[in-house]
């Protein structure tokens, strides 16, 4: 077994080296969302998403350096430890989805005028989960992305962006 300093000095090693790669993959997907025109709030949420799933596989990889569990071991933990939190956030990941094809179709911006199974208002806030509707008579609707993507929606402000007529 590898003395105690040459593991110390592994996992600060491994450690620094995610927080470095982390950091400029974070700060690439924010310049993508920003290009696909996402708003402040889906940026962060996207951000610290990834900060998540990379905090995990930094921990399997200094289990792995460690001897503490082996490839396979921390793979398999891994792998569960996906597959679990997709399953319980299936609607929550289905909204997020959603969200981040509205923003990148631009099918919905601020201020657009949609109709939605009978609700007809004003896009004040496409989320990360849910897109929010001032109604005409001033109350706010709040519908799922994922629903708003399955059911045909009418969005009356965007005929010339998204049909591109001059």
């Amino acid at each position: 077994m590898p003395d105690l300093l040459t593991i110390l000095f592994q996992i600060v090693g491994v450690v620094t080296l995610w927080a470095i790669v982390g950091e400029l993959f974070r700060r690439g997907l924010t310049a993508l969302a920003r290009k696909a025109g996402a708003s402040k709030q889906l940026i962060r949420n996207i951000r610290d998403g990834v900060r998540i799933a990379w905090i995990v596989v930094a921990v399997a990889a200094v289990l792995i350096i460690t001897g503490i569990a082996s490839e396979f071991q921390a793979l398999t933990v891994t792998g569960l430890a996906g597959l679990t939190i997709s399953l319980a956030l299936q609607t929550t990941l289905s909204n997020i989805i959603a969200g981040v094809l509205l923003f990148s179709d631009k099918t919905l911006r601020l201020n657009d005028v949609i109709s939605y199974s009978g609700i007809r208002g004003t896009v004040v806030r496409v989320g990360l989960r849910s897109t929010l509707i001032r109604t005409q008579e001033g109350n706010i609707a709040i519908i799922g992305n994922s629903t708003l993507m399955s059911g045909p929606f009418i969005n009356y402000s965007a005929e010339e962006r998204l049909l591109g007529i001059p």
